[in-house]
């Protein structure tokens, strides 16, 4: 293959829901490009993207898809990406290295969920967007309420440069209104007829054609003018005036297709092509200290590492864009991240599993190498004449956990490597192995994603694991004083062991006064400050130690031992064994031993006062609580919160959101375990959610005594 310059590379990103057909668009454009020679099925398993066995046997994507096509002296490189939600990380990938969105919507539904979470990232990450209808072809197509659709979700924005002629079972016929053309396609690959627009069409398509001349021209003023001079814009001038306005999402134009029956696909190719922005023309990326990295290919070379995969018999690929100068096969570059450097011995263009060697890829192009050896995905490769690094990407909170363990626990230590390599594959998933909970835990966007991490770890890895539900990460704290005191004495013969502790404890807040004056059970106590440590936990939360010693009671050189005594009973609070938080505990008297005591004694005298006062000071569980956003259509909105008050929330409020009610809740951790597949059947998988960490609140009566007795239950087991 020749080396295409950086002008003639376009980098195109698939996005859309499930069911609105990227796959088979994607296989209509390398029959353009004739990289293959007919067009695989979703239902033979035979399409290029889809390669993987278990998007075969679920007959959808679930990981995006590196291809390319050539096509007017042009590069297309195209990713081709998941339609679910739980797969959005492989959509914030491939968007971060496009430098235009193709979204995808099903005409038989119009706008759906998956249009509206996509959209916001393609507004996020700043890349231009055109809209496809896709499946025209179907005989429930609705053209008309599927633009009423994008017009509600994107308003004026939406500008239609393709209309059919006769959507439904028989479409073959769509008008051009930038050309001004009719194209009537036959057969199933591609073959079309160019035609004048009928007379009783051509209001229409003047009048249509009238609203994106004024669409392109109201992104340029130099055109602008010309348009106000002459009432009238050229084809070119059109093209110029719409590249402007895609290149800063002020226009979305929109195309009629049927992937399946390949119609209108390659006039959507010419129109990228034409109109869209090279790699050159996208906006600079920037590094993690703020600066510009033009995609030039004179500068010094450079590579960021979007994606990385494990094929059978190959080992790791890495997929990368040119982000500036040449790179060449057997090329040494400096990899940023680790401080090491890697040699690329052999580049690769890929079109699903299918590589093809090549020897060199400029600035903008889209490549995969074999056998590197410390590179990983968002990781930058430079020339060492210009160092630098591109940040991580930025994805949406996990919104699934589940603990797993391995069925047979002898291949423990094995499935933690392969949970680690699957998370440097798809950074959405995250593992944590919880000290707190004594659990492995795994954490993604939504139960289908974890589910079919299970299912590779089976298949591929022969490695049997079960998801469990994952304990809650409760704290325990106090809320009124409490008084207590523990004499320790042993004595066995030799040197004996003897501390005794007297402490009180009070619930600690932020910019609370100095101690000084209690009254406990009928008894006053006066404290005398000397000292205080105030340790922040590594949990949340403070824990306040005074040291009111005074005559000599306890000897100083014990009080770090206390210390340790009473954060040992911190890290197993009384009530459940988990962390405790927010407390103030003054030490303020005592008795020691001039020949029994010790640090030890100190250090279990204390942890056993703190104990004792502890179960006397209105202990209270607190439970972490989340901030849940949910984007439900508005049919559906009384069933959603229906369920999400008998999962303990508290609505904050609702409001709209691009043709979608948004509802605001905050809800216990406890209660989201399994949500998002409640949500999906709830709506038929049309509405998604965030949840973000919001704080710690007090669990209720009847819940506490649940957990206590659940506590009890588990200890009598153990």
């Amino acid at each position: 293959m020749k080396r295409y310059t950086t002008a003639q590379i376009r980098n195109v990103a698939l996005i859309g829901g499930t069911n609105t057909g990227k796959t088979l668009l994607a296989e209509a454009m390398l029959l353009e490009g004739k990289v293959i020679e007919r067009k695989g099925t979703i239902e033979a398993g035979t399409t290029v993207s889809d390669y993987n066995e278990i998007e075969q046997q679920n007959k959808k994507s679930v990981y995006s898809t590196v291809m390319y096509t050539e096509f007017m002296d042009h590069k297309l490189n195209i990713f081709d990406t998941p339609g679910s939600d739980d797969f959005i990380g492989a959509v914030i990938t491939s968007l971060s290295v496009a430098d235009i969105a193709v979204m995808v919507l099903n005409a038989q539904q119009g706008v759906d969920v998956g249009t509206e979470i996509f959209s916001r990232w393609v507004k996020r990450l700043d890349r231009p967007m055109l809209f496809a209808l896709n499946q025209l072809d179907h005989e429930k197509a609705n053209y008309d309420q599927t633009l009423e659709t994008l017009h509600q979700s994107f308003g004026n924005k939406v500008v239609t440069v393709q209309y059919p002629v006769n959507p439904g079972a028989s479409f073959d016929t769509f008008i051009d209104v930038l050309l001004m053309k009719m194209y009537r396609f036959k057969g199933t690959n591609g073959e079309r007829e160019e035609l004048e627009i009928p007379a009783d069409q051509l209001e229409k398509a003047k009048e249509l054609n009238a609203k994106l001349t004024e669409a392109a021209a109201e992104n340029d003023e130099g055109l602008m003018e010309l348009f106000f001079e002459k009432g009238m814009l050229t084809e070119d001038e059109i093209r110029a005036g719409l590249a402007k306005g895609i290149a800063t999402q002020g226009v979305y134009p929109v195309f009629c297709l049927s992937g399946l029956k390949n119609i209108g696909v390659k006039r959507l190719m010419e129109f990228i092509i034409k109109v869209g922005p090279s790699p050159a023309d996208s906006p600079m990326l920037n590094d993690d200290k703020g600066n510009l990295i033009p995609c030039d290919a004179k500068a010094p070379t450079s590579l960021f590492i979007f994606k990385t995969a494990v094929e059978p018999h190959i080992g790791e690929i890495n997929y990368f864009k040119v982000t500036s100068g040449i790179l060449t096969e057997n090329q040494d570059l400096l990899n940023v991240n680790t401080e090491t450097k890697e040699r690329l011995s052999q580049l690769f263009i890929v079109a699903g599993k299918n590589r093809t060697k090549v020897t060199e890829l400029e600035a903008g192009d889209i490549g995969a190498a074999v056998k590197l050896k410390n590179t990983k995905t968002t990781h930058t490769l430079c020339d060492e004449s210009r160092v630098f690094k591109f940040p991580p990407f930025q994805f949406p909170n996990s919104k699934f956990r589940t603990a797993v363990k391995a069925v047979n626990e002898a291949e423990t230590e094995k499935m933690g490597e392969l949970l680690n390599r699957a998370h440097q594959a798809d950074l959405t998933i995250n593992v944590e192995f919880s000290k707190e909970l004594r659990q492995i835990i795994l954490s993604g966007q939504g139960e289908h994603h974890l589910n079919t991490l299970k299912w590779e770890l089976a298949n591929l890895h022969k490695l049997q694991v079960e998801f469990l539900p994952p304990r809650i990460p409760y704290r325990e704290t106090i809320t009124k004083v409490a008084a207590a005191d523990y004499r320790h004495k042993k004595q066995s013969g030799g040197a004996g062991q003897f501390g005794e502790v007297h402490l009180l404890i009070e619930p600690y807040t932020e910019g609370m006064p100095a101690p000084s004056k209690y009254k406990v059970n009928g008894k006053e106590i006066a404290v005398n400050v000397r000292d205080t440590e105030e340790i922040d936990l590594e949990w949340g939360g403070k824990l306040v130690f005074c040291n009111c010693i005074v005559g000599g009671a306890i000897d100083a050189r014990f009080l770090p031992a206390i210390l340790k005594g009473i954060m040992e009973k911190m890290e197993q609070g009384p009530l459940t064994g988990s962390y405790a938080r927010d407390i103030r505990v003054c030490v303020y008297d005592g008795k020691m031993h001039p020949v029994d005591s010790n640090e030890i004694s100190f250090k279990l005298a204390g942890r056993n006062a703190f104990r004792a006062a502890f179960k006397e000071a209105g202990p209270k569980i607190m439970e972490p609580i989340y901030d849940v956003t949910v984007l439900v259509p508005s049919d559906k909105m009384g069933d959603v919160m229906s369920d999400l008050q008998n999962r303990r929330a508290i609505i904050m409020g609702m409001d709209s959101e691009s043709g979608f009610e948004k509802l605001m809740a905050k809800v216990p951790l406890a209660e989201m375990q399994r949500y998002s597949t409640a949500l999906s059947s709830l709506t038929s998988g049309r509405a998604t959610y965030s949840m973000q960490f919001a704080g710690y609140e007090h669990v209720p009566a009847d819940v506490q005594e649940k957990l206590l007795k659940a506590y009890e239950e588990e200890e009598k087991e153990e």
